[in-house]
């Protein structure tokens, strides 16, 4: 958690941990939804993991970067998204110092990892398209698994270098019930165009080249089949339908989760901080449970992979050689 733009000198002025004013129903509801969400981002995550693990057929290059995509949003559900909920809840801070930054730090590097690889989805997906040759004989499953790494490696030494070398956990503040880093507006504008810009960017303009290609593709086809009926041609208006509603949905759930947080980093010398801002930190997290909904439920393979884990059909003997595609 990073705040910007408050009194450096006694920022706990501005929090405390007030006492619980809702009701025990009130309550005991908060906590089950916020046990929903933590389960569904869990769950939907680990079920990604394992069926890309276990089934070879799936040991493809644009899997592994769904299997990265899934293992940083595990790490969000299991680590991060409870202590953040529980702060929502609670309004207060109940852990030690170096919980304190073990959480900051886990949920910038989890969350920028995700959402790095979002980005190398995208590009995965246009080089496949565009260039099926050069993608089948140049991408391969070691070389996608080394640039994964190499996402890793630099969001850990991206945060941690930041951090260290602007001294922010020196500003690591721990009022009575609240943990959060004192940021300046600079480092807020470079995390913005660094963390959430660039990949938008890429994701935008590729996923948009994606669309064009499909829809030549799907005209190429419709061209060839024209004298044979209709349905061929509904399958590609499909096919064109489909490829924008995809689109669509990537680039709006990265905007409605993610905007509001970076744009509250860079003014938040003109917003009150509080509830506002823990909402929108849920909204941040919230994008690590949407993501398997939109990477693996468009997929038909994941569908199959459900079905075979949740009854226990992957404990049979050779079952890691089930076709699912």
């Amino acid at each position: 958690m990073n705040l910007t733009g408050i009194n450096q000198t006694d920022p706990c002025l501005y929090f405390h941990c007030p006492e619980r004013s809702v009701s025990t129903a009130v309550y005991v509801i908060l906590y089950i939804f916020a046990a929903s969400v933590i389960l569904l981002t869990v769950c939907g995550n680990l079920l990604v993991i394992i069926s890309v693990c276990h089934f070879k057929q799936l040991h493809t290059p644009t899997n592994m970067l769904i299997l990265s995509l899934a293992v940083s949003d595990f790490l969000i559900g299991t680590l991060v998204f409870p202590i953040a909920l529980i702060i929502m809840i609670e309004s207060c801070w109940i852990f030690s110092r170096v919980f304190c930054i073990c959480f900051i730090l886990t949920g910038y590097i989890a969350s920028g990892t995700s959402i790095f690889d979002i980005a190398l989805i995208a590009v995965d997906r246009y080089i496949a398209l565009s260039n099926p040759f050069l993608y089948n004989r140049a991408v391969s499953v070691n070389k996608t698994c080394f640039v994964v790494l190499c996402n890793w490696c630099l969001m850990f030494s991206y945060h941690l270098a930041v951090h260290y070398f602007k001294k922010n956990f020196e500003r690591l503040v721990m009022c009575p019930g609240n943990c959060f880093i004192v940021v300046d507006e600079v480092w807020s504008l470079v995390d913005l165009l660094f963390i959430f810009v660039s990949p938008l960017s890429l994701i935008i303009i590729l996923y948009i080249q994606v669309f064009v290609i499909a829809k030549k593709h799907a005209t190429a086809i419709r061209d060839l089949n024209i004298q044979t009926g209709t349905s061929k041609n509904e399958i590609s208006m499909k096919s064109e339908r489909k490829a924008a509603k995809v689109l669509g949905i990537v680039v709006s759930v990265f905007l409605v989760c993610l905007l509001p947080y970076f744009l509250y980093s860079l003014l938040s010398n003109f917003l009150e901080v509080g509830l506002l801002f823990q909402i929108i930190l849920i909204l941040y997290y919230l994008n690590s449970t949407i993501n398997p909904i939109i990477y693996a439920l468009f997929y038909p393979w994941f569908r199959r992979c459900v079905k075979l884990v949740l009854t226990l059909q992957i404990l049979r003997t050779h079952s890691s050689l089930i076709k699912v595609l």
